[in-house]
């Protein structure tokens, strides 16, 4: 997969938005970024799409902009040329998609059929847009359409919203979902930063699915831990499962044997998409982790390189 693609599977949601004054672009950019999505699809269809993809380029040159409803080679180059590293479009034209191509130029082209899939597959691409999504038949036609075609990607796009959005991206074909929830028009002409700021945070939120799996608490021996799980499962009527390093008290509570990681022990908090979560809380939020721990070729868990009042923290794939 194109590497402009691959980020933007990290990030999960595409921002798709319509910009009537250039003078907006700065302030919106600003309000994706700190609400955890540094990513947008600026539309072509006004005339101040291009000014506006090259204001959010030149401001924050590690956000991902890419230009959306683009119809033929001018749009291209226009976007191109104000620094859009992807290109959107409705629908699937041949002649924009090999344009798009020999200028190595990231493009999803909008499909609904099957015929259009043999024509992406045909042009050589791997990854395009189902749209419009929930009209053209939603997620149950994405999955039937992949069925054959094993190797395409999608990123749907039209009438995703913060009800179905994990619905589309449980699913392992869908690379991304393109959306203005977060980002209404309504908001942008009034000015609303700081609930599009809210709003986008929201959408990172709903994604990532953020929950308490447990909390793991150290002991100094197994005798000791046996003692506590035995006592926590006593109180409050639970079931204890013993394992190789500790045994819980239902599945909050893990009592380790020993001293485990973090000076009082650890505290798991489970997430729907663990890469994404990796990539917004490092890229977004600046932490830093530990080496993944694997499960396959998948990562299972991921421990921050701090502690946080006294435990060390990891991110679990639910």
């Amino acid at each position: 997969m194109n590497a402009v693609l691959e980020q933007i599977r990290k990030i999960g949601i595409v921002p798709v938005v319509k910009i009537d004054r250039a003078e907006d672009a700065l302030p919106l950019a600003k309000a994706l970024c700190a609400g955890g999505l540094p990513c947008a699809e600026v539309t072509f269809r006004t005339g101040a799409a291009a000014e506006a993809i090259k204001i959010m380029t030149t401001s924050f040159p590690d956000m991902c902009v890419g230009a959306g409803t683009v119809l033929n080679a001018e749009q291209v180059d226009a976007a191109v040329e104000a620094g859009a590293k992807f290109i959107v479009s409705p629908g699937l034209n041949p002649r924009t998609v090999r344009y798009c191509m020999e200028k190595n130029v990231p493009i999803t082209p909008g499909t609904s059929s099957p015929s259009d899939i043999e024509q992406a597959i045909e042009l050589g691409l791997d990854v395009v847009k189902f749209f419009p999504a929930e009209q053209s038949g939603g997620l149950a036609k994405i999955k039937a359409m992949a069925a054959p075609y094993v190797n395409m990607k999608f990123m749907p796009t039209g009438g995703i919203n913060a009800k179905n959005l994990t619905s589309y991206l449980d699913f392992p074909k869908i690379i991304a979902c393109g959306g203005s929830w977060m980002v209404p028009g309504d908001l942008i002409n009034d000015g609303a930063w700081d609930k599009i700021e809210q709003l986008t945070r929201e959408a990172v939120q709903t994604m990532l699915g953020f929950e308490l799996a447990h909390i793991g608490v150290n002991s100094e021996s197994k005798e000791e831990a046996d003692k506590t799980v035995r006592r926590l499962a006593f109180l409050f009527g639970t079931s204890i499962k013993v394992g190789s390093g500790g045994s819980f008290a239902g599945t909050i509570v893990e009592v380790l044997n020993s001293h485990g990681r973090g000076t009082h022990g650890h505290i798991a908090i489970r997430t729907n998409y663990i890469e994404r979560a990796i990539n917004y809380m490092s890229t977004v939020l600046g932490a830093e982790f530990e080496a993944p721990i694997m499960k396959g070729d998948k990562i299972n868990a991921i421990y921050l390189k701090e502690e946080i009042g006294g435990f060390a923290v990891h991110l679990l794939q639910k």
